[in-house]
């Protein structure tokens, strides 16, 4: 069983990211529970603005969320926050997300993920909470060919500058926890997907390109027999975990760091031949996306399946969503969203 104390109505829960993918359906849930939820995000442009404003004037409708369009980087800002609500716990989520943008534009890599996370820390040690939880990545494990990946593994050679920000978190987080006295705690994230999700996600992309009558391209070489394996886990099964970790942490250990995937890892070519059949059960009719195979991308790693064993002992976290339930849910939504909306509007 997750955690019963959770979540806490009289808590004051500040997420950063709040308005993006992971952080809006953290949000929604717990303000749905009374909760009092004070938001982070700097509404940047890296993906459609559209889609992180219909998030947050979905949040907005709840009483007990306020919402700061402020920059991680922005140390006074930040600090000005903890000290004006003094929030008992943290999920910080705020990060530049990406593998392969972190080739083109490592710059921001720093700014969001290092500077930004660094001032974090400062304000939990300034203004102490609870507990901070906050968002690693399974690209943490690097080109780790031993499966599934376990948070005893070395993680200790990154193949992207995003992993290598990653894992500096966790090393920052450990420094804290041990010279402050702050419990820590982070996620390693596996391919999170759902409804409202990230348009720079595989499945996501793809989705555009058939409807715009374009080819996918498909990093694997067109190598079916050595294809990519990927743990992808639905959005809900992530907000459960991390909900029940909230007010959960170890008193005799302070720093942890958790896997949170499905456990469950699927071909890349299976996961699109799924997609194909959802999205034509959403528009009832047969889907078939225009395929274009190219080589292996730098910064992919061959396949990431995670051990949830850890995490499981900890809160009782069992993923429940089917691969083809979750990936229905993102075609119903895709097309009432994009497609159904055009319709209406034409």
């Amino acid at each position: 069983m997750l955690n019963s104390k959770v979540p806490n109505p009289d808590a004051v829960y500040l997420i950063t990211g709040a308005v993006g993918f992971v952080g809006y359906y953290l949000s929604k849930t717990l303000l749905k529970q009374n909760c009092k939820v004070i938001g982070v995000d700097n509404l940047n442009d890296y993906y459609d603005i559209n889609l992180k404003y219909s998030r947050l004037n979905d949040l907005s409708t709840y009483k007990n969320f306020t919402l700061f369009k402020t920059d991680l980087a922005d140390k006074e800002a930040i600090a000005s926050l903890f000290e004006n609500y003094r929030p008992n716990v943290v999920v910080n989520l705020a990060a530049q997300a990406g593998v392969r943008y972190s080739i083109e534009n490592p710059d921001v890599y720093i700014q969001s993920n290092m500077v930004g996370f660094h001032n974090i820390l400062e304000a939990c040690r300034l203004y102490p909470v609870e507990h901070l939880i906050y968002a690693s990545s399974s690209s943490v494990y690097g080109a780790n060919k031993k499966v599934p990946f376990e948070e005893t593994d070395v993680v200790d050679n990154p193949v992207s500058l995003y992993a290598a920000t990653k894992k500096s978190n966790e090393l920052m987080a450990h420094t804290y926890s041990h010279l402050y006295n702050i419990p820590t705690t982070g996620l390693r994230f596996f391919t999170v997907y759902g409804p409202m999700g990230r348009p720079d996600m595989a499945y996501f992309g793809f989705t555009d390109k058939y409807f715009a009558k374009e080819p996918i391209k498909i990093f694997n070489n067109g190598d079916f027999e050595n294809d990519l394996y990927r743990d992808f886990t639905y959005i809900d099964d992530i907000v459960k975990g991390i909900v029940g970790l909230l007010h959960h942490y170890d008193k005799e250990n302070l720093y942890n760091v958790y896997n949170i995937g499905n456990n469950q890892p699927v071909k890349l070519m299976e996961f699109i031949h799924t997609l194909e059949k959802c999205l034509s059960n959403a528009l009832g009719e047969k889907v078939e996306f225009i395929k274009e195979f190219e080589p292996f991308k730098k910064g992919d790693v061959p396949a990431t399946y995670a051990s949830t064993d850890k995490l499981h002992a900890a809160i009782g976290f069992k993923p429940e969503t089917s691969l083809q339930e979750g990936l229905q849910k993102f075609a119903d939504w895709y097309v009432s969203y994009y497609i159904e909306k055009t319709e209406k509007i034409n």
